[in-house]
């Protein structure tokens, strides 16, 4: 099973940022969101990891970590 992340805004213009999984990371996805939507993402064969720029909390099966 695939981890799965939160990821609440907790200002306006956060964004989020999937990253491509191989020799080469790229960016491959990018949203933005406004304070206090959600988003729920999740790594897969093709995302190796996920930039968060912005405050917003991230929350996992790991625990919760604030990214200002």
């Amino acid at each position: 099973m695939q981890e799965y992340l939160v990821i609440k805004a907790e200002e306006n213009g956060v964004q989020v940022i999937g990253l491509t999984r191989g020799e080469a990371t790229k960016f491959h996805h990018a949203e933005k969101l406004d304070q206090g939507e959600v988003l729920v993402v999740q790594f897969t064969n093709h995302t190796s990891a996920i930039k968060v720029k912005g405050k917003a909390k991230i929350i996992s099966s790991h625990g919760e970590v604030s990214a200002d």
